[in-house]
């Protein structure tokens, strides 16, 4: 067959990048509404040799594999470098960034920009949910340090972690 009926569907893709040390309910947040709207999300996990996480990259990427399964249209993986050649190695056109606050604003539009001045690659800005506008992975790590309740702010799953590694301190 030829023509435009043998062609396969393009796929809408995105990536939605991040540390994810640990994983949140807003990051999760974030991640459920892209993959209702894109085909394939992939979610890219920061290697940075610089900063020592409480989770290695290897466990980041396996607590997200388990707890985005049910969405069936995500991908992890890590990368170390530039998010544009992440993004050009995968024929990936966009950037899902959740925004909590002014002030993330201010940082993600400069990214934005310098993104898409690079590689013509779009971000798309997602309001967080109101639920999860103070929420940040220091803070979880923080409170949890000190023997807070985070159980309301990050996956059962990422708790027993997290409860585990602070216990191992």
């Amino acid at each position: 067959m030829n023509g435009p009926e043998s062609e396969e569907p393009l796929l809408r893709r995105a990536v939605c990048p991040g540390s994810f040390d640990p994983v949140t309910n807003g990051h999760l947040d974030i991640i459920a509404r892209a993959s209702r709207l894109y085909d394939v999300v992939h979610v890219a996990v920061m290697i940075n040799k610089s900063k020592q996480g409480l989770f290695t990259v290897d466990e980041r990427i396996d607590l997200l594999r388990q707890v985005t399964a049910e969405y069936g249209n995500v991908q992890v993986e890590s990368f170390h470098g530039l998010l544009v050649d992440f993004c050009k190695q995968r024929d990936i056109p966009a950037i899902v960034k959740g925004l909590r606050a002014v002030s993330d604003f201010d940082y993600e539009l400069q990214m934005a920009q310098m993104n898409n001045g690079l590689s013509g690659v779009e971000t798309l800005f997602v309001p967080t949910n109101p639920t999860y506008s103070f929420l940040s992975s220091s803070l979880v790590k923080e409170v949890a340090a000190w023997g807070g309740d985070v159980s309301h702010l990050v996956p059962p799953l990422v708790l027993e972690a997290l409860t585990e590694r602070l216990g191992d301190r």
